[in-house]
């Protein structure tokens, strides 16, 4: 659960290259030794992103697999929502109204 956690923190990072992209082009029109640093940190980046990919949940499983358990899914909502309606409809649970 931590794990997911901090999955959901890395997700509201940026992952965009381009400012990466853009300061690599400033410094070689300016002949910049800052160059291989800039490109060191767009290889970071890219490699942070794959480490991303790799860890997505479901990125082991086909298309295929990944459909049949949304349908799976899909129908155990449907299901839990009949359910719901159903013990809805009993009357069992007195709500209170406000005054």
């Amino acid at each position: 659960m931590a794990a997911a956690q901090q999955n959901l923190e890395k997700e509201g990072e940026d992952c965009s290259l381009l400012p990466l992209v853009h300061d690599i082009i400033k410094c070689m029109d300016k002949d910049s030794q800052d160059v291989h640093q800039e490109l060191a940190k767009l290889k970071t980046k890219i490699q942070e992103a794959r480490e991303q990919i790799s860890n997505m949940p479901g990125i082991d499983c086909s298309p295929g697999e990944q459909q049949q358990q949304l349908t799976t899914l899909r129908e155990q909502v449907r299901t839990k929502n009949q359910l719901l309606q159903k013990y809805k409809s009993l009357c069992m649970f007195d709500v209170p109204k406000a005054s």
